[in-house]
């Protein structure tokens, strides 16, 4: 049976206002004029987007991209000398095979293709683009999908044999840019307001969309096939054995809107929750997909009255849980000026539990204080509640934790386990934190038969504040420098008078040596295996001081042990999202 892990985004160390760039006093005059002379215009355009109408005929699209290339100045986003695994890879070519193992492969491992997702933009970088009409920038989490492969094939003596390949996700956008050799798309998720509004209307006249389709989250697999996703756009189906993307899905026609990067399997029946957001109405849909993948068998509008960044779904044997949060996107604020993803602090949030098949006026809403939880642990039923486990992330996450004042850090900035508890039957509602504050913890992972029932164990990656804090002030890249297992039905052992810990939780940590950190980990199940914790947690690891790249297998039942097995991987793996461990049965 294939195993899929199901995680995603990435903590924020800071949470501090965004400066934005100088331009010229007269490029700002003429800025506004342009802006406040279009804005029905950009509005029209923006209708043009969610409609995919068609975009400019290709002699109008010459004049454009001459338009473009004169007063668009296109450069590198430059990388500190702590962030060089942020920097782009090539593709590998040819399936490697790796005879540089430390440690043995257990002999129960189960066959199968260990894929990690994450950003590999194409031409060397990230990008910034700088005009008359001023500064816009890709966001830390933006550049084109690429997919890391690590295969474990065990031979009819038992012998191992493991293998590397690395490829891009070939999404439309970087078929585009990889035809024509060079960058495309301007810019236009951050940066000065008549910048972004502008490039983002030439980008929809010329490639009839805003933003590219990068594909860089997450792996999933449903029902015998594997996709890669991101939120923006259809995932993209993936041939396991070349990494080589065979089309786009968007489930036999049926689903042509965002699709989520973490869809869930309902327990028992194998069907697949997906939903999307949007920024115009139905802001939130969410759909069931059938078993076998061939049917969209539900899709209902949520009726939200806000576009809510909703990045994550629970499922229960009964229930869809949704998160309704105040770290919202609005194009009316954007163009009033103030950031397009902006976190309401005053506003309002909820948690919503829907019966799979129901539709919006069968929520029951639970209304909670505002939060940011982009990640999920888990969601299951126990008697008359719902229990909803999940990390409180600082709200700059998306648009990137930017740090100004080192010394300013304070407990609020990390990523904690939250777990809240809805009574369907008195309507109440009750919440605390299960961890502590020493250690932020995200990207959280647990054994995928238990997705949706009652567990005892998570796994997750361990922030490595120093490191992530190491080049500075700006943007924060997060690096993470270790795993946790939480142990969910065991409280910590408090020795000691430390007030304010009573309630929290055991969390073991397996840190990695000085200098390695880690990313896309996973929880492999044992085959055959006898409790919920019988595996292994296998990660993508890297040394900045030796520039070499690794992957260990961490015996979960052993887990302050060093790794069983450390494969040395042919060339270097950037620092990236989401993984998952498919097995040979798919």
């Amino acid at each position: 049976m294939a195993t899929t892990i199901h995680c995603s985004l990435r903590p924020s160390m800071c949470s501090c206002g965004r400066q934005p760039s100088s331009i010229s006093t007269s490029a700002t005059r003429l800025s506004h004029k342009i802006i406040s002379t279009a804005k029905p215009y950009f509005k029209e355009l923006q209708q043009q987007f969610a409609l995919r109408t068609r975009a400019v005929n290709s002699v109008s699209k010459r004049l454009l991209g001459a338009f473009v290339e004169s007063t668009f100045t296109l450069s590198h986003q430059p990388l500190r000398p702590t962030e060089g695994n942020f920097a782009p890879v090539k593709e590998i070519g040819e399936i490697q095979e790796i005879l540089d193992i430390a440690g043995e492969i257990p002999a129960d491992f189960p066959e199968g293709v260990y894929i990690r997702n994450g950003s590999n933009p194409l031409f060397g970088a990230l990008h910034s683009s700088k005009s008359i009409f001023g500064k816009s920038h890709d966001i830390w989490v933006e550049g084109e999908g690429m997919l890391h492969g690590l295969y474990f094939t065990k031979s009819s003596d038992n012998t191992w044999t493991i293998s590397y390949t690395n490829r891009y996700v070939q999404s439309d956008t970087y078929r585009l840019e990889k035809e024509l050799k060079k960058p495309c798309f301007i810019p236009s998720t951050d940066g000065d307001l008549p910048a972004v509004l502008i490039a983002a209307a030439l980008n929809i006249l010329m490639y009839g969309k805003a933003f590219k389709n990068i594909s860089n989250t997450s792996v999933f697999e449903h029902a015998g096939r594997v996709f890669s996703a991101a939120e923006n756009d259809n995932p993209h189906e993936i041939d396991l054995y070349s990494l080589g993307t065979l089309g786009s899905w968007n489930v036999d026609g049926e689903w042509k809107m965002p699709f989520t990067a973490h869809p869930k399997v309902i327990p028992g029946t194998g069907e697949l929750v997906i939903f999307g957001f949007n920024l115009d109405r139905p802001f939130l849909t969410v759909g069931i997909v059938s078993a076998d993948g061939k049917k969209l068998k539900r899709k209902v509008d949520i009726e939200l009255d806000r576009c809510t960044y909703c990045h994550e779904l629970g499922v229960t044997t009964t229930y869809n849980i949704i998160l309704d949060t105040p770290l919202t996107l609005s194009k009316g604020r954007m163009l009033r000026g103030a950031p397009l993803i902006e976190f309401e602090k005053d506003s309002y949030a909820r948690i919503g539990v829907m019966p799979h098949y129901g539709d919006a006026s069968s929520i029951i809403w639970f209304y909670v204080q505002p939060f940011c939880t982009i990640h999920l642990v888990n969601c299951f039923e126990e008697d008359d509640e719902v229990i909803v486990r999940g990390f409180h992330v600082p709200s700059s996450i998306i648009m990137g934790p930017r740090l100004i004042d080192m010394t300013k850090e304070t407990t609020k900035e990390y990523s904690r386990l939250y777990e809240w508890r809805l009574n369907l039957k008195t309507r109440k509602v009750t919440g605390k934190y299960l961890t502590g504050t020493e250690v932020a913890l995200e990207f959280p992972v647990i054994n995928n038969e238990y997705v949706g029932l009652c567990h005892k164990y998570a796994y997750a990656q361990v922030a490595d504040s120093p490191a992530s804090f190491a080049g500075g002030p700006g943007i924060v890249r997060p690096k993470f420098g270790g795993f946790a297992k939480i142990l969910l039905d065991e409280k910590e052992d408090v020795t000691t008078k430390d007030t304010g810990r009573e309630g929290l939780i055991k969390v073991e940590y397996h840190h990695l040596d000085r200098n390695q950190f880690c990313t896309g980990a996973t929880f492999v199940p044992k085959v055959s295996g006898a409790n919920e914790d019988d595996g292994w947690i296998v990660s993508f690891v890297h040394d900045e001081g030796t520039h070499k790249s690794e992957v260990h297998l961490i015996d979960t039942r052993r887990f302050g042990c060093g790794p069983i097995a450390k494969i040395t991987l042919p060339q270097r793996v950037p620092y990236g999202f989401h993984g998952a461990f498919v097995s040979k049965s798919t």
